[in-house]
């Protein structure tokens, strides 16, 4: 019998107001200078919408398919050695998140979805739940950890799911956690199986670069969230201790507020919708 789980959320909530309050301590948190009109409204519907709608419904949902198709499913997987859940949260959960933001990157239907999280400016854990409703409505991995806790995973999950959130929250922070590591020679093999193995800063600030001819941004690639190890694993990886000088969308017009957040259902008919594969294959970074 599994034990009961923690209760994860108000910790990841904990963690993302120490984020934010760590950038307000160093003074990157608001990035006035760089913010667009609609930036701060992105952000907040995001979040908000991710975590008070689309996160308990897919959570309510789940079990209620799962036993009208699979009748007593319920726990059934809860027998498992933790090490082994773990496994099946990596693969359930962390790699259909790569295939997904990969894919959001190649189709351009499902770029219009994502452009959300890459169309501003600078970086910051604010922008971390920075997407189009229906990018994390659809996102397979949300599904994924429903099911997998309704089978019996979910004091492993909540553990396992406290630590990824930590990652992404650290990936995307401007407090670059991993800069002064970088300049300690002794932790440099350290460092090595660091930078393949998890999202740092810098892996991950490449992939939100505007430029792909300034020698750090990899915008079609650095997919990874709480594991580089899959970038790595299926080529999509470029690995620095730089930073890139900018960030943003490269080639594709701007778009309204609106239209990042609730596309299709609204679309900005003052420019054209994102429909060229040849334009998502130049230009599509990702969270």
């Amino acid at each position: 019998m599994m034990e009961q789980a923690i209760d994860y959320k108000p910790i990841i909530i904990v963690i993302l107001f120490g984020f934010v309050l760590l950038e307000l301590l160093i003074g990157t948190f608001h990035n006035r200078e760089k913010m667009k009109p609609g930036d701060i409204w992105i952000e907040i519907v995001g979040t908000l919408s991710l975590f008070l709608i689309i996160t308990p419904f897919a959570f309510y949902v789940t079990p209620l398919l799962l036993e009208a198709v699979f009748p007593g499913s319920a726990n059934a997987w809860s027998g498992l050695p933790w090490w082994l859940m773990v496994i099946v949260l990596l693969l359930g959960d962390d790699l259909t998140q790569y295939w997904w933001h990969r894919t959001c990157h190649s189709v351009p239907a499902l770029y219009n979805l994502h452009r959300a999280h890459h169309s501003c400016n600078y970086m910051g854990v604010r922008l971390t739940y920075r997407n189009n409703i229906f990018y994390f409505l659809l996102i397979p991995s949300l599904w994924a950890g429903a099911a997998l806790i309704h089978l019996g995973l979910g004091a492993v999950y909540a553990v396992y799911i406290i630590i990824k959130q930590s990652i992404i929250f650290g990936a995307h922070s401007t407090v670059k956690w991993d800069q002064k590591l970088y300049a300690i020679s002794w932790l440099k093999p350290f460092v090595w199986v660091m930078q393949r193995t998890i999202s740092t800063p810098t892996t991950h600030f490449a992939h939100h670069g505007l430029n792909k001819e300034d020698g750090v941004t990899n915008y079609k690639g650095n997919y990874g969230n709480l594991l580089f190890f899959w970038d790595v694993l299926f080529g999509t990886a470029k690995i620095s201790q730089t930073y890139p000088p900018e960030y943003g969308i490269e080639n594709i017009p701007q778009k309204n507020w609106k239209h990042e957040m609730f596309w299709p259902l609204y679309t900005d008919r003052n420019e054209t919708v994102t429909t060229s594969s040849e334009t998502v294959s130049e230009q599509s970074p990702a969270e």
